[in-house]
């Protein structure tokens, strides 16, 4: 009667413990040389943001749908260490990680967490790293490592302009063609380069169309589940300044520079054996270093559609982008059939995605010289640039990690590397999906930064 009474106020005390706080961890599992009991009066303090002398007064920020930077906001992370500092690394950080995941902020969200010491290529710490979640912008350190990996260091992006027919005179009799290669860094100055090749061929007359040629990827200008009412890009071949509006801008400078067009615009392929007049082209590092220190979708995008490119096939497609990167998770020893792979840039709702996926991709850049420096070099820098520029300053995760951030309603991500205190290179994910409160989520994960790199 006794052992009964006992186990029914065990399971009592169980059942009125936070979710997290109820689950055994896998390091809690393999390294249980810590046990400490919490002070339930944890919750009533609130602390400053890690390496930020801000009030301790919490403010709740509402959800957000992009990574634009904001100014430095209060930590609405309720809860203070308790862990010994004389703890020797690792048994610290799994100590400092447990600790965070008793918070009260996972009875209503979840977390996928992933740390791997890739200087000692062992698991250091992980909890749901498995559960499927949403990766927001995360999504692109995927796509970034699947582009390098399929289109090597040196692949550039293309836009042309060809003409067919013959110039006499000054007339050109033949058409036009604008050669699309969806490069999001396509500008005005590029614009302007191909109305001045006009000029250097000696024409001053277009007796002929002007084509879009729109043949590089197929008819879609949204991604699979997407939202409608966000502030979404035109994935289109032809952009200039990230914008649809091509081939009226080129029809325009055309008119300024004094080039007369006797015909209309139009789409169309160009035929084979056209003369290329000028060729714009832009590195695979320009157009990372955007598409990751600022989050930029379209870039994110563009690049998801050129490693369909890379495929052979005559247009590409959405579809035949996720394949390749299906092809890189079935080579590093997981089975892509157990996530969903929507979009390049994170903007879908059905991309479903693991911490330890992303890891997975971490550690194969890690392994690979080329695509680690591209990787490494484009991620934004805590406290220091990019969409991190704002976050843990003041802290010993200042400079030092490098990671992509991920946020959109309801989501915040963080996935990169570090340096933790004994000089080993770390890499990890951090996935928080139900977060109403977006402060939260980036809370918790600075948290977990400034405890690796402790």
């Amino acid at each position: 009667m006794r052992k009964t009474a006992i186990f029914v106020l065990s399971a009592w005390m169980l059942a009125a413990l936070p979710l997290a706080a109820q689950v055994t961890t896998e390091s809690q599992k393999e390294n249980s040389v810590y046990e400490q009991e919490f002070d339930s009066s944890f919750s009533n303090i609130v602390l400053p943001p890690a390496g930020t002398d801000a009030s301790p007064t919490a403010t709740v920020a509402p959800p957000v749908d992009d990574e634009s930077e904001t100014a430095e906001e209060p930590d609405t992370l309720q809860m203070v260490s308790h862990v010994p500092a004389t703890l020797p690394w690792p048994q610290h950080l799994q100590a400092r990680l447990d600790e965070l995941l008793r918070h009260p902020m996972f009875e209503t969200s979840q977390v996928g967490l992933m740390v791997y010491d890739l200087t000692a290529d062992s698991v250091l710490y992980r909890f749901n790293h498995r559960q499927l979640l949403r990766p927001a912008s995360t999504m692109k350190v995927i796509t970034a490592v699947t582009a390098l990996d399929r289109l090597g260091g040196g692949y550039r992006y293309r836009t042309r302009l060809c003409a067919t027919g013959k110039v006499e005179g000054h007339t050109l009799k033949g058409d036009l063609y604008c050669v699309g290669g969806m490069d999001p860094m396509f500008d005005n100055t590029d614009l302007k380069a191909f109305v001045e090749s006009v000029r250097a061929a000696g024409i001053d007359t277009i007796q002929g169309r002007l084509f879009a040629d729109l043949s590089f990827k197929d008819n879609d200008i949204l991604g699979e589940g997407w939202c409608w009412d966000d502030d979404n890009p035109m994935l289109t071949p032809l952009l200039i300044g990230k914008k649809d509006q091509f081939m009226q801008r080129f029809e325009a400078e055309l008119k300024q520079a004094h080039i007369t067009l006797t015909g209309n615009r139009t789409a169309g392929r160009a035929p084979l054996g056209v003369r290329v007049l000028c060729e714009r082209t832009h590195s695979i590092d320009q157009v990372l270093t955007t598409m990751m220190k600022e989050s930029d979708n379209l870039f994110a995008e563009s690049m998801f559609y050129q490693t369909a490119a890379a495929a052979g096939q005559k247009q590409a497609s959405a579809s035949q982008a996720r394949q390749q990167t299906r092809q890189l998770i079935k080579r590093m020893g997981l089975n892509p059939a157990a996530y969903k792979i929507a979009d390049g840039s994170g903007l879908s709702l059905y991309n479903y995605v693991s911490a330890e996926l992303e890891v997975a991709f971490l550690k194969y850049a890690f392994h690979d010289d080329m695509i680690y420096l591209k990787l490494y070099s484009s991620l934004p820098i805590a406290g220091v640039d990019g969409t991190l520029k704002k976050r843990m300053k003041k802290t010993p995760a200042y400079s030092n990690v490098h990671a992509k951030t991920g946020t959109v309603s309801g989501i915040s991500s963080l996935a990169g590397y570090c340096t933790a205190s004994n000089g080993h290179k770390l890499a990890f994910a951090i996935i928080n999906q139900g977060v109403m409160s977006g402060s939260m989520g980036r809370a918790f994960q600075d948290r977990v930064c400034v405890a690796m790199c402790e």
